[in-house]
């Protein structure tokens, strides 16, 4: 009996591991997580001035945020394919439910196929 049930423990331990290695990218500790879109390119906020004073330049790695200070850097990861970016924190905002971050034109491009328009994403203030 006691055998049978040392092979049910290691099999279920197994099975575990298993499982826990095909779910997706998770959240490790000071992380915030959710979805991210990205701004500056045909929606009439590029080369205009952001909250911080400076000039929305599509192509630079920034990305507005709700409360974090300007100049905060953010490592972003792209939960579903794992590539990750620094930006720098230099606008206010998104302001759609759901959103963590509106990430600049050529930082969303560099993580995500910029067709998708939005993304999720974890980030951590490095």
């Amino acid at each position: 009996m006691s055998f049978t049930l040392e092979i049910m423990k290691k099999t279920l331990v197994t099975l575990a591991i298993a499982t826990l290695s095909l779910l997706p990218f998770s959240a490790k500790a000071g992380q915030q997580c959710g979805e991210a879109s990205y701004y500056g390119y045909r929606d009439g906020y590029a080369w205009k001035t952001t909250a911080n004073g400076e000039v929305m330049n599509p192509s630079l790695m920034t990305t507005a945020h709700r409360s974090l200070p300007f100049g905060t850097r953010l490592l972003v990861t792209n939960q579903r394919n794992g590539k990750s970016i620094i930006v720098k924190v230099n606008d206010r905002g998104p302001f759609i439910a759901g959103r963590v971050l509106d990430l600049s034109y050529g930082a969303f491009g560099k993580i995500s196929a910029v067709s998708r328009g939005v993304t999720k994403i974890c980030y951590s203030v490095v």
